[in-house]
């Protein structure tokens, strides 16, 4: 199987906080990638804009230091690095105030696409917005990219749409999440939607029960300060997890549309039960080993953030009553990964004899380290000596399976190519988010006001004791989470 690259129209990208770490570890490498396998056209323009001290040329050294550090191996073979530190360009821009912002528009283009990334606080987005608004830098064609977090809670997020809605239309807003740009988050979309095998198995009738789960290995060392403001729930769970869920229970859309699929995707959210608290299992890292603790690193001995947290979520529709999905993620797990796993009901009625370690039918959607698909069947064991059941996998990982070409490309290229194009589909609407923030905020008033502190549970572990019983007690149990080195 060949992957075939579609190239995208000249641009003008514009970077704010382009200095930044985001910018250095994801955009610009991601970037480099798409020109380097025939994407991104030669025409197209990168512009750096930052409050630093900078001239174009050192502009070019810092992004040229940043891809030997985070792309080595493509950096130091492509013949096409000095040509892509060519198209590169930077404007020293004060976002509060007026100074450089006439310099960029001095460098903008008038027959390509405007995209604007906005890689800085959410603070500065209404700001900048209107600055782009005020100097006539952004146009009614122009697409505006913005990074989580969207809001602190449903009021701030609806703020953080009324400044951004302020100066662009909706149709050129794009929230993006990083995580919808997974190759396998779309291939959860082409296995449900392409495929007549899963669509009448996809509903309560069949399915037991979902396992989200999102885990890492490592804590929050060195950000715990800015993490401590948000914890798990607002980190993780309202927006990854969140986005994970809906595309896993969503209704079939009536074309493959943004605007159809969004629609989607919010009746999942708006459909969602509110979560009683006895259903939730909230830990917080403890020292071991002679490493800190979440609230070592949070720099607040008496902390009461979560780095972990385990949910049993109901979906009051026709499709789902019944079948509960289970979301869990954490901070100091046993290990780094994130899979969807759809977990069948056993038969109606089974023929064989019981077989010790008997486990069902389960689609695993893998979506990180090794990104696949596993489908779990059970077979005849091999040999005489009458029927002995077996569990076998079905395993594709993409880079087995297809080569090279099966690589998934980095999330981030893949969602800013569809800005270029102009595909919202894998991005956020505005009232996706805010009916997000309207199911997690009751859940984090409610921590708020009991004040119960989460339950402690040891680094390397899957978590405290609480989340296994939310499982245990549904006669169910969680699937290991293996052990992967943080990547």
């Amino acid at each position: 199987m060949v992957s075939r690259v579609i190239p995208v129209d000249p641009f003008d990208l514009v970077i704010f906080g382009a200095t930044g770490d985001l910018a250095r570890r994801k955009i610009l490498p991601g970037l480099f990638h798409r020109f380097t396998v025939g994407q991104m056209p030669e025409a197209a323009r990168i512009v750096g804009a930052a409050r630093s001290e900078l001239d174009a040329d050192a502009f070019r050294k810092l992004i040229r230091d940043s891809l030997l550090e985070f792309a080595p191996k493509l950096a130091q073979e492509s013949a096409a690095l000095e040509r892509f530190l060519g198209m590169v360009h930077y404007v020293r821009v004060d976002a509060s105030g007026d100074a450089g912002w006439a310099d960029l528009k001095g460098v903008m283009r008038d027959d390509v696409v405007r995209a604007f990334y906005l890689s800085v606080s959410p603070s500065l987005f209404g700001t900048i917005g209107g600055k782009l608004h005020d100097h006539g830098i952004a146009t009614a064609e122009s697409r505006i990219v913005v990074e989580k977090p969207f809001g602190h809670d449903l009021e701030t997020a609806r703020a953080l749409n009324a400044d951004l809605r302020a100066n662009f239309d909706e149709s050129q807003i794009y929230r993006i999440d990083h995580y919808l740009g997974k190759e396998t988050v779309q291939n959860l979309m082409a296995l449900r939607f392409a495929n007549a095998l899963w669509e009448p198995l996809w509903n309560s009738t069949h399915i037991d029960h979902v396992q989200i789960t999102v885990s890492e290995s490592l804590g929050v060392e060195g950000r715990g300060e800015y993490y401590d403001k948000s914890g798990a729930m607002r980190d993780m769970v309202q927006n990854h997890l969140m986005q994970l869920l809906c595309l896993t229970a969503m209704e079939p859309p009536s074309r493959f549309d943004p605007n159809a699929v969004r629609d989607e995707k919010v009746k999942v959210i708006e459909a969602l039960e509110p979560v009683a608290q006895k259903d939730i299992a909230r830990g917080q890292y403890r020292a071991a080993n002679g490493a800190g603790s979440y609230r070592d690193h949070a720099g607040d001995p008496d902390s009461r953030t979560e780095s972990f947290v385990a949910m049993k979520v109901k979906i009051a529709n026709w499709r789902w009553a019944g079948t509960p999905f289970y979301l869990r993620t954490g901070k100091k797990l046993r290990g780094r990964s994130s899979e969807i796993a759809v977990i069948f009901r056993d038969p109606p009625h089974m023929i064989f004899p019981a077989t010790e370690g008997h486990k069902g039918n389960a689609l695993i959607i893998r979506l990180q380290p090794d990104e696949g698909i596993t489908l779990r069947n059970t077979i005849k064991d091999p040999g005489p000596g009458g029927m002995r059941l077996a569990e076998v996998a079905l395993d594709m990982t993409f880079a087995d399976a297809l080569g090279e070409q099966g690589t998934p490309q980095d999330a981030y290229e893949r969602l800013i190519m569809d800005v270029i194009r102009g595909d919202q589909t894998l991005f956020m609407r505005g009232d996706e988010v805010e009916a997000a923030w309207a199911w997690a905020d009751p859940i984090i008033h409610g921590w708020e006001e009991t004040r119960q502190p989460p339950y402690p549970y040891d680094p390397g572990s899957s978590g405290p004791e609480e989340a296994l019983m939310l499982m245990h007690r549904d006669g169910r149990r969680w699937r290991e989470i293996t052990r992967k080195d943080e990547t």
